[in-house]
């Protein structure tokens, strides 16, 4: 599992990395500043957690049923969180209008939430 973890974590952070660039070279010139800082959370929030997945990947004394749940809850949340940022900043660009899958926006940051609450409940409760 720390392996699929570790690996998880890089393809975000690397996605992430190549997200920004988009956002920061070639999405200027498509949308509005606004959607383009919109943009950037959602790039900003993806490389955090590819870098929490890096440290939880690394972490040798979490049990791996509790990583993995944490693993599942920070992967879907990026994916809803991240993902629906997204495609709300990029909305003017396409015919769907994906306000009217907003409410994915706030799912996805309760599963991050939820996600760091675990791996804190983790770490306080084993014995150093």
């Amino acid at each position: 599992m720390n392996k699929t973890i570790l690996g998880v974590g890089v393809i975000l952070g690397l996605t992430a990395i190549v997200l920004g660039a988009f956002g920061a070279h070639g999405l200027e010139k498509l949308v509005s500043t606004e959607n383009v800082e919109t943009f950037t959370t959602g790039v900003t929030y993806q490389m955090y957690h590819a870098l929490f997945l890096l440290f939880l990947g690394s972490m040798n004394f979490i049990p791996a049923s509790s990583k993995k749940t944490i693993f599942y809850l920070i992967v879907a949340g990026v994916l809803l969180f991240s993902g629906s940022i997204y495609t709300l900043a990029t909305n003017e660009l396409t015919a769907f209008d994906f306000k009217k899958i907003a409410i994915l926006t706030p799912i996805g940051g309760g599963l991050l939430i939820f996600g760091w609450i675990l791996l804190g409940i983790r770490i306080f409760r084993q014995r150093v």
